[in-house]
């Protein structure tokens, strides 16, 4: 079996094509959970590779690639789809249709490609079998749990004994490898919220109910909520994202509504169910006050992604194979990112891990972040993530 920096060796050698395909990826990006041209593009690229298995209800592919001798299934993911953003980087293979690969799942799915490509380069070596899932609707679609529920973790005929993806970070110099035990990342969901009063003249506002100040009071004293409720080295997080109310060409009418929305974050589900009947009480009572009623809904969130020691050690030991000791680093503290991988690996035991992609001309420390318009990944990484990704799977296939 090649042992990790051969793999690295073997995966530079497709550079030039994986490169080609992310930046293929790159310029026809889709949203959610339905991707077909995406899809469509990845079959191309996976054909003669192993056994292909299509999503019933989402643009979903498992590439299963069967060892030359019995043994366990790995888990390989790599999430597929993009973000609704306009993109403004400027590259010569930027996207225009309204939709970006802000979060660097292209590179993803062109690592997950050369995963496919050198692990079935070694397929009779294998003990065992590896899927590799390209999943769309990562970004809040919860596309994970859907494949899931279509019965894809025994897609091998017997379930995966562990789990590994990996994410592209522009906050992280190019090359580097960082994971952690435990939390690695939060749960998130949302928090909508509409304010009915009862529109009128701007002039007369006491002949109506109105519903933005009960909406700006609302959205300042959530913060004060967190604070005086939540411990703050457990940390819970929301964020309003957008408030929306009357019309901006006139300022002489008090509307029938106001409403907005915040992402909602937090590290345990105790927490979750804190925060949310705390926000509920805090909102109706204030609705109340000001003579309006108030509707909040919260969306499904995902799980908090807990990554398992053992499978952590496993990364640790391979990326410093491949990047050397100073090229990896043990994360202190999680992020408040969310990621359905979480449901995967709230399944089975496996390890999410963050590679670098900040191009070396860009300071990371102040780089674009992911999901902005300006995000600009180095997709010279991709070859290590290709080899990261085949190293785990065959080191439980020896």
């Amino acid at each position: 079996m090649p042992t990790p920096s051969e793999f690295l060796v073997s995966a530079s050698n497709l550079r030039e094509d994986l490169v080609s395909l992310r930046r293929k990826l790159h310029k026809m990006p889709e949203f959610a959970l339905h991707l077909p041209q995406t899809q469509q593009a990845l079959i191309s690229a996976l054909a003669g590779l192993g056994e292909i298995t299509l999503g019933k209800s989402l643009s979903s592919i498992v590439l299963v690639i069967r060892g030359g001798n019995p043994g366990p299934t790995v888990l390989l993911r790599a999430d597929m789809d993009a973000l609704h953003v306009l993109e403004e980087t400027n590259l010569d293979f930027a996207s225009k249709n309204g939709y970006m690969h802000a979060c660097g799942h292209d590179l993803h799915m062109s690592a997950g490609v050369g995963a496919a490509k050198l692990l079935h380069g070694v397929k009779d070596q294998l003990r065992g079998d590896v899927a590799i899932w390209f999943q769309p609707g990562e970004e809040g679609h919860h596309g994970a749990d859907v494949m899931i529920e279509e019965g894809m973790l025994e897609i091998t005929g017997s379930r995966p004994v562990a789990a590994y993806g990996l994410h592209v970070f522009t906050s992280l110099p190019a090359g580097t490898i960082a994971c952690k035990p435990g939390a690695m990342m939060a749960s998130a969901g949302d928090m909508n919220v509409v304010f009915h009063g009862s529109g009128g003249h701007g002039s007369m506002p006491w002949l109506s109910k109105d519903p933005v100040a009960p909406m700006v009071e609302a959205i300042s004293s959530l913060q004060t909520m967190l604070n005086k409720n939540f411990d703050q080295f457990d940390p819970v997080i929301v964020n309003v994202s957008w408030i929306r109310a009357g019309d901006d060409a006139t300022n002489n009418v008090i509307p029938d509504t106001a409403s907005f929305g915040a992402t909602v974050r937090t590290f345990s589900e105790a927490n979750t169910e804190k925060l949310q009947a705390l926000a509920l009480k805090l909102i109706n009572s204030i609705a109340e006050g000001f003579g309006v009623t108030a509707k909040i809904e919260f969306s499904e969130p995902t799980k908090v992604l807990i990554n398992d020691q053992n499978s952590v050690e496993r990364v640790r030991r391979i990326a410093q194979e491949l990047v050397g000791p100073s090229g990896y680093t043990e994360m202190e503290n999680p992020i408040a990112g969310g990621e359905d991988f979480a449901s995967i690996v709230h399944e089975i035991p496996g390890a999410f891990v963050f590679l670098g992609a900040c191009p070396t001309d860009i300071d990371y420390t102040s780089a674009p972040t992911n999901h902005s318009a300006r995000a600009i990944f180095d997709d010279s990484v991709i070859p290590l993530g290709s080899a990261l990704l085949a190293s785990l799977a065959s080191s439980h296939l020896l």
